[in-house]
């Protein structure tokens, strides 16, 4: 397959422009495409322009890419890279698609629309330049035959799901024509550049994730319905409580939007006459009423929910289908949820609600029951296998676990037995399964084949590292409960924190100077990496509280102590130490990851040193490192340190995350050297090879002794700026007090500029200031208060 570099996209509404954007987040030249506009506004009118205006007859694309930049949540990584995206129009611009490597056709979904345009393109595609369509269930079968076949062989279904850039499922469906290198060829290039997850899908309506979502969401509806429930008993149960997403049913409704929604059912009523359930696809009068009214969900601000206000208050309220009116939501407690809150691991989670005994859990067991039976009937019909199908609910409609991962969590033989007494079919070929998942002597994960009867492996890409196969195959070289040191291979080593949110803890501590100690005396190198829902969450909170209220600040200095020995031990290690950030990096796990001699980050890494939001600073070695990457810096440009560091102040002050690891570079969190991954499924892999680079010519450091303190007189300047917007009610007292004492750390402390202090010097400041606000009885309300509700409170 070409190389591809530059890519054209047909289209510039939200899902089109949206595109483009990832496009450009992935490095490559991006032409955006839409049609000539028909009338003048009437600012045009105004500026006497004419409908053969250049800027006119570009009007619709230009509008798109300007609206990417205001977008929520962000379409780019950042803002500048608008600059890849170029537009156009598609009556004069067409002969520059011939420079496209690839073309995704965005436009409306109506058949008769795509093929003419289809038509139109033909003479401008390249030759062995890839055509793709994004629909999102129309045949693309159909569409295939208005094209050659010189064409038709690189022409196939490259369906992105809303948001592109945040949501992972990408499904590819080939024609009958499709050359199989091309579909690999896609495959690979969409999972490395653009960081999707692929699942393959066939030619039928609405694919794999559309049709299995919203069976689940309709059938839910009809549950809901029978069992005489609310729309927030609902979703109080079809949200985390079953391993799916806090949108749950409803919410998600709102979300993708009802008319999409309804959409999305009609075209399985109207294209699915043989589908068993086929009935379950009818629009629900209720649904139909609210489309009618214009109540579409998020984006007319009103549908199965609505925000208003009440005596000043945020009120959220649940569509009532029965009266036909809104109602405050009530809250609703079910035993079952509760007793699955505190429970990590959704195939648990699973299991226990659907066996417990209230509505709740009736309701739990009915929609899964019914859900995994449709899944099960799919086969072949949607996906050849149950691996497709569970990546693409996984993926696409944010499920914790797949169908058949729900099957397995439950017992495939008490499923049945239980459906069975419900008087429910079951599929015959489900019967005889033990499970759909299991693991072979050395460790690796095999799916059960339906159609072959037979277990196979689970598919790994090139490059790719799965922790739990390595540590199943016996990898493992030392562990606690929080932790684990795994052997990766070639000489490196891996180090995988486990524990709840992936908190660091004590052992976790510990552990780290044994990650390091292995790695340099029997291998070349360490990954700081895992494979949980976040890289860290930071500290552990808990055990900080407990020793405030208990005023056991000789213990919190200990830990301190241990902290910053641990992730000193990181920077000063004689092997290379790269660590492997990805999604929310807070706090500690910033300041884990600060102190490697790489990052090799996730692209969507959410990092940031986030303590003043507890009261308090950080005290692991970021403050630290802050100060010296402004003093470097300083160095580097030959400039006065005052503007970084009043940069990296705010950063602390501000408690200021990264919106994206792209971001990271201008936070001063990555430095040249470090890289992005844009496929999560690589991120260990690539994390070992930047280890294996390194390692080659590496020179370990040495703790610095020669760091010029920025000083007294730029602490003094930020504390001027705080006692300012104390003043103006811009910030509490209490507030001001704490900017001043991490504005004394950030700058050396209370000593003139340019004298030459320590990198153990600026550690100590760090502990003895996070000591002093530990004191503070504001903070200890800002920690109860985090620990209580997960959120911090704002003065």
């Amino acid at each position: 397959m070409r190389q591809i570099n530059r890519v054209g996209v047909l289209g510039a509404g939200v899902m089109g422009a949206t595109i483009a954007a990832h496009l450009a987040n992935a490095g490559l030249e991006v032409l955006l495409l839409d049609i000539v506009p028909k009338e003048l506004t009437e600012q045009e009118e105004k500026k006497g322009l004419t409908l053969e205006s250049p800027q006119v007859r570009n009007r619709i694309a230009a509008e798109g890419r300007a609206g990417l930049v205001k977008m929520k949540p962000a379409p780019y990584f950042l803002k500048e890279y608008a600059a890849q995206v170029d537009i156009g129009n598609l009556e004069d611009d067409l002969e520059k698609l011939k420079d496209c490597d690839w073309i995704v056709e965005v436009v409306v979904e109506y058949m008769p629309i795509k093929l003419d345009l289809l038509k139109k393109l033909t003479p401008y595609i390249a030759p062995g330049a890839i055509l793709s369509t994004n629909t999102s269930g129309l045949s693309v079968n159909e569409m295939a035959e208005v094209l050659p076949p010189e064409i038709r062989k690189n022409f196939l279904v490259t369906h992105f799901f809303n948001p592109p850039r945040y949501m992972r499922l990408m499904e590819l469906v080939p024609t009958t024509a499709t050359d199989p290198e091309v579909m690999k060829g896609m495959a690979d290039f969409i999972g490395n550049r653009l960081g999707k997850g692929i699942v393959y899908a066939k030619d039928t309506a609405n694919f794999i994730g559309n049709r299995i979502g919203v069976y689940a969401i309709y059938k839910a509806m009809q549950h809901m319905v029978e069992m005489d429930m609310t729309v927030e008993e609902v979703d109080t149960i079809a949200g985390p409580a079953t391993a799916r997403p806090k949108s749950a049913a409803f919410r998600t409704a709102d979300l993708v939007g009802l008319d999409t929604l309804a959409h999305v059912g009609n075209n399985s009523y109207d294209l699915l006459p043989d589908d068993e359930e086929r009935d379950v696809f009818k629009l629900p009068d209720f649904m139909k009423a609210l489309i009618d009214k214009g109540f579409l969900g998020n984006k007319s601000k009103q549908g199965f929910y609505k925000k208003g206000k009440v005596d000043g208050k945020r009120q959220i309220y649940y569509y009532d289908y029965k009266e036909n009116d809104y109602k405050p939501l009530a809250k609703p407690k079910y035993a079952s949820v509760g007793m699955v809150k505190q429970v990590d691991d959704p195939a648990q989670k699973i299991k226990m609600i659907v066996g417990a005994q209230d509505k709740g859990a009736e309701f739990a067991w009915k929609s899964v029951r019914d859900t995994l039976i449709y899944a099960f009937n799919r086969i072949p019909e949607i996906a050849d296998d149950v691996v497709n199908i569970d990546n693409a609910m996984k993926w696409g409609f944010n499920w914790e676990i797949g169908p058949f991962e729900m099957l397995d969590a439950i017992g495939v033989a008490k499923f049945v037995k239980r459906a069975e007494k419900d008087g429910i079919t079951v599929p015959e070929k489900m019967k005889g399964i033990e499970s759909f998942y299991r693991f072979d002597e050395s460790g690796a994960q095999e799916y059960y084949d339906v159609l072959k009867g037979e277990y196979a492996k689970v598919p790994l890409k090139e490059g790719q590292i799965k922790l739990d196969i390595l540590k199943r195959g016996g990898n493992v070289v030392e562990k606690n409960s929080n932790c684990s040191i795994i052997d990766l291979g070639d000489g490196v080593f891996g180090f995988e924190f486990h524990s709840k949110m992936n908190a660091i803890s004590g052992d976790i501590l510990a552990m780290t100077h044994k990650a390091v100690k292995r790695a340099e005396e029997e291998g070349v190198g360490l990954v700081v990496g895992n494979h949980g829902q976040n890289f860290s969450v930071g500290a552990n909170l808990m055990m900080l509280a407990v020793a405030m209220a208990e005023g056991a600040f000789d213990d919190i200095n200990m830990v301190l102590r241990s902290f910053q020995n641990a992730t000193m031990a990181l920077k000063l290690a004689k092997v290379p130490v790269v660590a492997a950030p990805f999604n929310m990096t807070l706090g500690g796990g910033c300041e884990f990851s600060m102190h490697a001699d790489a990052i090799n980050a996730y692209a969507e890494t959410y990092m940031g040193l986030v303590e003043i939001g507890v009261g308090l600073l950080p005290a692991g070695g970021g403050t630290k490192e802050l100060c010296l990457r402004a003093v470097d810096l300083s160095t580097k440009y030959n400039t006065d340190v005052q503007p970084f560091i009043f940069k990296h102040f705010e950063q602390i002050a501000m408690a200021k995350v990264s919106m994206g690891a792209a971001q990271l570079y201008d936070m001063s969190y990555m430095r040249n050297g470090d890289s992005i991954t844009m496929d999560i499924d690589k991120l260990i892999g690539d994390a070992k090879q930047k280890v294996l680079a390194l390692a080659v010519n590496y020179r370990p450091k040495l703790s610095r002794k020669d760091v010029p303190a920025p000083g007294r007189g730029i602490a003094a300047s930020i504390k001027s700026q705080l006692w300012n917007m104390q003043q103006g009610n811009f910030i509490s007292e209490y507030e001001a007090e704490m900017g001043g004492i991490i504005a004394n750390v950030i700058c050396g402390g209370d000593v003139n500029p340019g004298t030459l202090v320590s990198e153990e010097y600026l550690l100590q400041l760090e502990r003895e200031n996070f000591l002093k606000l530990c004191g503070n009885k504001k903070t200890s309300e800002r920690v109860q208060h985090m620990l209580k509700t997960g959120k911090p409170l704002r003065n």
